[in-house]
């Protein structure tokens, strides 16, 4: 147990960051550290540096330049719309979660018609989906590791499968989140980096035990292609936010106005325009995370954009302690999905509970004393932020959406 728990002085990040996060002696985190290098670094040789790597991979030969991994929120248009300026004709590569919303569906199939491109969607058996589900739900209190690890490795084959050397990704979250990396370091995809930081050390292989009735079957699709493969086609993986300035709140602006990007309202935080396509990213995930980490989403939203000097570190504490223990939805969708019952999913639940963050004052009541609550800012001034809502579908999701058919 953590004796003393550290922040940072500048944004709401603690040195108990799940990626790993160092504070130095002037109270200041190597996330917020390496995040100033945005306000330093010459973008326009950046960009010109990724022409020059752009250009040895442009193709006369081969229909596709590059393979890009989409979805249907995120940076996906901003992503796509910067591969196109650079000339590149890509494949866009998508993996379907299985928690797919209405507007998930929509933004994706409007990206694919908007740039005139063609996409490719792998759909792992359901079954297997939901047996590795319920198996990492209940051994590490994750729901979303065949998503990571889909999302992560789909590009990958599809690369080999077709010959195409370059993947192109947008934000490296290490570099975002806790400055693992610096921009001029740019550092690119590695399997290193999948299993140790996106799976959290657990690759497929891992899911076979005797105890459950996971097979090499139900994992297929999610293990990575050995280094032999990879480096005989000479693949390799570049982020652009090594190149580019990189801002989520005004890229996704800017994809509104341009191409009606839509966005959604959350009840566990203010950003409207991330992981709108998922019915369980910002509810069951979120509140797991909670749980486990002793923070949510909201703080990585609120994080950022006191990096990006959109917020002061007050207001940045006020909305966290507003939104990160807001409504969960749905989970009525994911224990039927599952096929378990609501008291069992909350049991689950309730064993990760991290005790540092959590304690338990009754059978079904637990006392919240998390990094929000431990953390500190000097009273200032409030700072509004807005971010746009642009959709007419706010209904409540009845279902998951387990195959989208596109959109008119």
């Amino acid at each position: 147990m953590k004796k003393k728990i550290n922040f940072c002085k500048i944004c709401c990040y603690s040195d108990t960051h799940p990626l790993g996060l160092v504070i130095n002696n002037n109270g200041v985190c190597t996330g917020c550290k390496i995040h100033q290098e945005k306000f330093e670094i010459n973008w326009s040789d950046k960009y010109e540096k990724l022409k020059k790597i752009i250009k040895q991979y442009k193709s006369n030969k081969n229909i596709y330049d590059c393979v890009v991994p989409v979805s249907g929120g995120l940076d996906s248009y901003y992503i796509v719309e910067q591969v196109i300026k650079l000339g590149l004709k890509p494949l866009l590569v998508n993996y379907n979660k299985y928690f797919n919303t209405p507007l998930g569906i929509k933004n994706l199939s409007h990206l694919k018609t908007i740039f005139d491109l063609d996409l490719l969607t792998l759909n792992v058996n359901p079954n297997s989906i939901k047996k590795i589900s319920k198996f990492t739900l209940v051994n590490y209190g994750n729901i979303y590791w065949h998503i990571i690890a889909g999302q992560t490795v789909f590009p990958i084959k599809i690369a080999i499968k077709y010959k195409i050397p370059l993947i192109i990704w947008g934000a490296h979250q290490g570099v975002e989140q806790v400055g693992m990396y610096s921009h001029h370091n740019e550092v690119e995809m590695s399997r290193f980096y999948r299993k140790n930081h996106d799976l959290f050390g657990v690759e497929a292989e891992n899911l076979i035990e005797n105890s459950n009735s996971i097979n090499e079957e139900d994992i297929y699709e999610f293990l990575y292609p050995d280094d032999h493969t990879i480096n005989k086609i000479g693949i390799r993986g570049i982020y652009l936010s090594n190149y580019i300035k990189w801002d989520p709140k005004s890229q996704h602006e800017l994809m509104i106005k341009k191409y009606r990007y839509n966005t959604k309202k959350f009840s566990r935080t203010f950003d409207t325009y991330d992981h709108v396509d998922c019915v369980n990213y910002m509810n069951l995930h979120d509140l797991l995370k909670l749980v486990k980490h002793g923070y949510s989403k909201v703080t990585d939203h609120v994080t950022r954009e006191i990096r990006h000097k959109r917020l002061n570190k007050y207001s940045g504490l006020n909305l966290i302690k507003k939104y990160e223990k807001g409504r969960v939805e749905n989970l009525d969708l994911f224990c039927k999905w599952l096929n378990i019952e609501q008291d069992g999913l909350d049991y689950i639940i309730d064993s990760f509970r991290n005790n540092i963050f959590w304690k338990r004052i009754d059978i079904n009541k637990w006392k919240f004393n998390g990094l929000s609550k431990l953390n500190s800012a000097k009273k200032d001034k409030k700072i509004k932020i807005n971010f746009m809502i642009n959709n007419k579908q706010n209904k409540n999701i009845k279902n998951y959406i387990t195959i989208g058919k596109g959109w008119p």
